[in-house]
């Protein structure tokens, strides 16, 4: 097709699926189905759209002047408005089509065919009951409000109209405490809480005021004020509003004067961080939550009895701030999770249990075993981790270095999720590193698989042996000789049960290395032991099961007489300190070069390797009986 130098035009865009249905419900219009005609005329030209509340006034009438039902008390209603979200809420066609062409304050009649209102096929709202569905009837409406609407509930129980905004983006939520001041009428406007002075305090989720008014102010920001509606599915009965009888629907006029933010750090309320005075920037985008040197003071006081204080950095530390990297193990760890969680300058009350505090830490002389502690903490700044961006080669290599010797030292104070944290962070930077010549390529390589063999002798300790082969062949695929990962893969496989895959890794290394021939040696030593072991253990676990005659069923794992088999295993499967010890090579950089980790595998990864040899031995090749 030739170019006639005319601009293409723009890809249509694709309409929501409300908006398909809306377009759908649209084509049942047809002439003369839906008349207007303006009774009294409204302010302004602004019409309602897609996402707003409308509020307005209803008189259903035949077309003789009979009216069916209303929304005003005059003319037996309850004197309450009607409340729609155009887009979101269930009405009939001819309200979807009326609404939007309204002015706020005008009053319209519309006519409207059956076919437009309840008579509609799949009409999504049912008529009221005796509604005369098949009739052509008259629908005055006043438009007494529309504004844009922050739905809360998806059932539009609650919704929330913003009258201020507020200050920041941070909103309260469960346990947060809320100072606001609150005022509440029906929708009829009838007074129920009166305007004062004073301000409400109330913690969200202790039931302190009406769910749906909980719902909204979760959704407010600092200073706002709003008006929340909330219908009688979300009231329930609080010291705010004890009484709730005949109430259908209750406005809360709300202004969000302060809140404190308490969060419960674990879940189940055993450490709780309450910050007193507010820091400075935005949460959390201005917290320490990468690696920082963070400054604080802090005051440590036991909860008990005495309310001692045991630490004041003000006091005891000649006036001078804590300063400690993060994720160094340097602190206990409930102290910095909530630091991690502080703004510049933010004063915090910590409410820490044992176990996140002295009882895994180097505990202070004064602090009992089992202490469940508060500090007073106040974040007087941080500094970010040096950006390597511009750094030289070697630069780059001794801001690596000190990470590392950081993991490594976490590493041997047992420490090995911080550790492996460490490694993982230089790992991450050196996806942006490139080397400029073979030199530094080598020395990169060698590194990076330094890094990734540490990774795997962190996941070696934590039990995910499988993680740590998995990290061990990234080494491998770079270099497939590489003595050190090998035996590291080999010592989880071992420890997997695979023992046949280990006893590769093993000989693989005498035959790339005559060096690591005793290392090696050893560990095959190692494999016989936990092969003996496993073979053992399926023994017992199958003993007597061919001793039946044809037609009996053994019991699998019956215990032999006095359980001697039992404490043999246990005797056999328990190396002294000094056996670990004698198993493991230090480098001269202090890194455990070829140390595994004697754990014991599962059950199920010990057992079948040895099981099918002695299926074997039995001259059988299954297990008929089973």
């Amino acid at each position: 097709m030739a170019d006639d130098g005319g601009e293409l035009p723009p890809p249509a865009k694709k309409k929501s699926p409300a908006e398909e249905a809306a377009e759908k419900r649209r084509k049942k219009l047809t002439p003369g189905s839906l008349m207007k005609g303006l009774i009294r005329s409204g302010s302004g030209d602004a019409t309602p759209a897609e996402g707003d509340q409308v509020i307005i006034h209803c008189t259903t009438r035949t077309m003789d002047g009979t009216v069916v039902n209303s929304t005003r008390r005059e003319h037996g209603g309850k004197g309450i408005p009607l409340r729609f979200v155009l887009g979101k809420s269930k009405m009939i066609l001819g309200f979807a089509e009326g609404f939007p062409t309204m002015l706020k304050g005008e009053i319209a009649m519309f006519k409207m065919q059956p076919k437009v209102h309840y008579a509609e096929d799949d009409c999504p709202v049912a008529a009221p009951d005796g509604f005369p569905k098949d009739d052509e009837l008259q629908f005055e409406i006043e438009m007494l409000d529309f504004f844009k609407a922050k739905v809360v509930a998806e059932d539009l129980g609650v919704v929330k109209k913003i009258i201020d905004e507020g200050k920041g983006w941070e909103t309260p939520r469960e346990p947060y405490e809320i100072t606001a001041r609150i005022t509440a009428r029906t929708a009829d406007g009838k007074e129920i809480i009166p305007s004062k002075e004073e301000a409400y305090f109330f913690t969200i989720g202790k039931s302190e005021v009406p769910k749906g008014l909980e719902m909204g102010i979760g959704t407010m920001a600092r200073k706002e004020k709003a008006t929340i509606f909330v219908s009688s599915t979300y009231l329930t009965k609080s010291s705010l509003m004890p009484q709730l009888e005949g109430l259908e629907e209750v406005h809360f006029d709300v202004e969000l004067i302060q809140f404190i933010q308490v969060r419960d750090m674990l879940g189940d309320g055993r450490l709780i961080k309450r910050r007193v005075v507010d820091g400075k920037g935005e949460f959390p985008m201005d917290c320490p939550l990468h690696d920082s040197l963070l400054r604080v003071h802090y005051k440590g006081m036991l909860l008990d009895e005495s309310k001692s204080v045991f630490y004041d950095t003000r006091v005891d530390n000649d006036g001078e701030p804590l300063e400690f990297c993060s994720r160094e193990g340097l602190v206990p760890e409930g102290f910095e999770m909530c630091v991690r969680l502080m703004l510049p300058g933010e004063k915090s009350v910590v409410t820490c249990p044992p176990d996140f505090a002295y009882d895994k830490f180097p505990r202070p002389a004064n602090v009992p075993e089992g202490a469940t502690v508060q500090w007073e903490i106040e974040l007087l700044g941080f500094e970010m981790p040096k950006d390597w961006t511009g750094l030289t080669f070697n630069e780059i290599m001794d801001e690596a270095d000190k990470i590392k010797n950081t993991g490594n030292r976490l590493f041997k104070e047992g420490k090995f999720e911080l550790a492996k944290a460490k490694y993982d962070k230089v790992l991450r930077e050196y996806n942006h590193v490139h080397p400029h010549d073979d030199e530094e390529g080598k020395i990169f390589a060698n590194s990076r698989s330094s890094l990734h063999l540490n990774v795997a002798a962190c996941y070696q300790k934590m039990g995910e042996y499988r993680k740590s082969i998995e990290t061990c062949n990234k080494v491998l695929e770079a270099n497939p000789v590489h003595v050190k990962a090998l035996y590291r893969r080999g010592t989880s496989y071992m420890l997997l049960g695979e023992f046949n895959d280990a006893r590769n890794d093993f000989e693989k290394m005498i035959t790339i290395d005559k060096s690591s021939e005793p290392d090696a040696t050893a560990a095959l030593l190692k494999l016989k032991q936990k092969e003996q072991e496993s073979e053992k253990k399926a023994r017992k676990q199958f003993k007597g099961l061919f001793d039946k005659k044809p037609g009996e069923i053994s019991e699998v794992g019956a215990e032999s007489e006095g359980g001697k088999d039992l404490d043999d295993a246990k005797g056999s499967g328990e190396a002294t300190s000094s056996e670990r010890d004698a198993d493991t090579k230090v480098s001269p950089s202090g890194e455990s070069e070829y140390a595994f980790e004697e754990e014991r595998p599962g059950l199920v990864g010990r057992m079948w390797p040895s099981a099918r040899r002695i299926f074997s031995s039995l001259g059988l090749n299954r297990c008929t009986i089973l």
